[in-house]
């Protein structure tokens, strides 16, 4: 087979989203962060919704994404992209309306903007990056950080007589009379990310047929603020991660009218 015959379109097997721009991403080697962002991008496409879709974004590690992905975008302050991606969605509802938070972002300062968008049935998609740290800041501890994790403020791990529990956004979500659809995926192995990016293509669907909120929670690595090297990191997670935050749909009302 010559050169030219290997690179026909009939005999491609797979490419760089059109909507990822060449632009070297900031994330940390090994992160989840860069993997989402090709998923996304590939749904976009593959939906058709290139020029009809607005991605928020607020403050945390995913604050350049605009940076990444050829959409449209805008930023929204510390925890209320909720709030921002109402106000897009209402005021054009023709739009593919999305936030893209970390639980830094959306399960602490953003608790009330979250729950609230999501508990009305807006018709948004909440992407969750769920990695029980404060990446960009530092590596200290969020609300979803372990029980007995160490972080950089705790370093003796995380105890309940003085910090709480951690909080599980995706549990209370599903509970929400708002919610659609509320999922929790992971995208450590090339099985997991097919399973994520059918979950993100859902969502975005459902949203665009005015079927209510999804949430899509994907369970991620920060082998950086871990201190772990990427593949003890994915090691970790698995082994200590998915027990807390299992993997798979919590609520799934895509069938009802």
């Amino acid at each position: 087979m010559t050169r030219e015959e290997i690179i026909q379109p009939e005999n491609l097997v797979y490419k760089k989203p059109t909507l990822l721009n060449d632009e070297p991403m900031h994330y940390c080697p090994g992160c989840s962060h860069g993997v989402v962002h090709k998923l996304v991008a590939e749904v976009i496409e593959e939906m058709g919704m290139e020029e009809k879709t607005i991605g928020v974004s607020p403050v945390g590690c995913a604050v350049f994404a605009y940076k990444y992905i050829d959409i449209d975008w805008q930023e929204a302050a510390h925890g209320r992209a909720p709030a921002v991606a109402t106000a897009l969605k209402r005021l054009m509802p023709d739009r593919l309306v999305f936030t893209y938070q970390g639980d830094g972002d959306m399960a602490c300062i953003g608790t009330g903007e979250t729950i609230h968008a999501l508990n009305r049935g807006e018709n948004i998609v909440i992407i969750f990056i769920n990695n029980a740290i404060y990446g960009m800041t530092g590596g200290q501890m969020a609300p979803t950080t372990l029980i007995g994790q160490k972080t950089a403020t705790c370093p003796y791990g995380r105890d309940v007589k003085l910090h709480g529990y951690p909080l599980k956004m995706t549990e209370i979500a599903a509970t929400l009379a708002g919610t659609c659809y509320v999922t929790r995926q992971t995208v450590y192995s090339v099985g997991a990310i097919n399973k994520a990016k059918k979950a993100i293509k859902k969502a975005f669907q459902l949203s665009m047929e005015g079927k209510g909120s999804s949430l899509v929670e994907i369970v991620s690595t920060c082998n950086s603020g871990w201190k772990l090297t990427p593949e003890k990191a994915n090691q970790w997670m698995e082994e200590n991660m998915f027990p807390f935050y299992p993997l798979g749909d919590l609520k799934d009302n895509s069938t009802k009218e």
